[in-house]
């Protein structure tokens, strides 16, 4: 017996430990065969390992053990694809004389090969005992057979998983990439853009070149918007540079002013007060405030005014954001979700990035992103970042927590 040390089998073994059902499965082989040692192997063309072990017979082989692929009998089964059983080796007319029970000093086995769907062999479970047993071979065998099968399906449940989320990657690397790619020929065609806008010679002219500036925008929003999704995605996370901002208040009501401007609603009402300054991002503070009130602005009801609080100061903010519609509860669960949209809603623009940005913003910064919902109250999205330093602060608090 060795211990393995090839990249196949390594693959092998982390396969069937993904399959939580797999202890399970080995416990119950034990308990309807009364043998004592169970294992799912892995057998190839050179090698015999074991991936999953249940041993009360102290046979001493462990995960990753290999046994000498020529002395085993799931050597033959790898190669004719059908089941062994046997519960008396020393009176049996095959295997009384087979080296494999006399090599290993058994008397009872079981093994059925496991194949995935695509019919491919992938190993075999198998159980063994060094005293006699008796069982109903039939039934046990159909037994083991099932068992086998539903491992089969876990693997291949896995192999899917495992192609998803490799596709996953590639997929969030290729936005990365296109994101940044798009950057250099965005700010060439910007800086065309306002060279023309300076040697505009008539009013239609000026007109459409305002109208082409708008556009630019709009794309370098959506630019960066990409970026900081795979950002997110690709494990690094939304970079923060956390510093005391003596301006945050500016910032934010500059934030207020903008939304304003591109949503067409004069009803966002603002109270910003900040008793020192602020330890945290600015930039990407008021990012997330930019997301949470176009989001309030475009969902919220036309008929009620959009209200936006921020308290704090040193490592405390606390911002809250309030608008009179009310979001499903389906949609809850997933609303801090990339590309999350209502599908019954008209079309908007933009990607369905803006909450879930706004969420990394708040994960990079420690702190909480949460939000309340209903008939009664409106929807409330609160931003909470460390303890608050005032009886005031403390208060806002305990309102954002309904």
């Amino acid at each position: 017996m060795s211990k393995h040390s090839h990249p196949d089998t390594t693959d092998a073994i982390m396969r069937i430990s993904r399959i939580g059902a797999v202890p399970q499965i080995l416990e119950t082989v034990a308990h309807i065969t009364g043998l004592r040692f169970v294992a799912v192997a892995h057998v190839t063309d050179c090698r015999w390992t074991a991936c999953a072990v249940r041993d009360d017979l102290g046979f001493d082989l462990p995960v990753g053990g290999e046994l000498v692929l020529e002395s085993t009998i799931c050597n033959d089964i790898r190669q004719s694809h059908e089941p062994v059983i046997f519960g008396h080796a020393s009176t049996h007319p095959l295997y009384s004389q087979h080296h494999t029970p006399r090599q290993y000093g058994l008397e009872s086995y079981v093994s059925v090969p496991i194949f995935d769907q695509h019919g491919s062999f992938f190993g075999t479970l198998c159980a063994i005992d060094s005293k006699p047993a008796d069982f109903d071979e039939a039934h046990v065998l159909r037994s083991l057979q099932l068992f086998a099968q539903l491992i089969g399906n876990y693997l291949d449940n896995d192999d899917r998983l495992q192609a998803a989320e490799r596709a996953g990657e590639l997929h969030d690397q290729f936005i990365a990439v296109l994101g940044h790619d798009l950057r250099s020929p965005l700010q060439a065609v910007r800086i065309g853009a306002d060279l023309l806008q300076q040697e505009a010679t008539s009013p239609r002219s000026a007109k459409v070149l305002q109208g082409m500036q708008k556009s630019l925008d709009r794309i370098d929003g959506l630019v960066h918007d990409i970026l900081d999704f795979a950002r997110g995605r690709l494990g690094g996370g939304i970079p923060v540079l956390p510093q005391h901002e003596e301006s945050l208040a500016e910032q934010l009501m500059h934030v207020v002013s903008e939304v304003k401007a591109a949503s067409g609603r004069n009803d966002i009402v603002a109270e910003i007060a900040f008793d020192a300054p602020v330890l945290c991002d600015g930039q990407r503070i008021a990012q997330l405030v930019t997301n949470l009130l176009a989001n309030a602005a475009a969902h919220g009801s036309a008929s009620q005014p959009v209200s936006f609080q921020a308290r704090g100061g040193h490592g405390h903010l606390w911002l809250q954001v309030h608008n009179g519609g009310v979001i499903p509860q389906e949609l809850r669960a997933r609303l801090f979700t990339p590309f999350s949209r209502n599908q019954a809603e008209h079309a908007r623009p933009g990607l369905g990035l803006g909450l879930y940005i706004a969420a990394e913003i708040a994960k990079a910064h420690g702190a909480e992103l949460g939000v309340h919902s209903s008939a009664e109250t409106g929807t409330i999205f609160t931003f909470l970042m460390g303890q608050p330093s005032t009886p005031v602060d403390r208060q806002h608090d305990q309102t954002a927590e309904v």
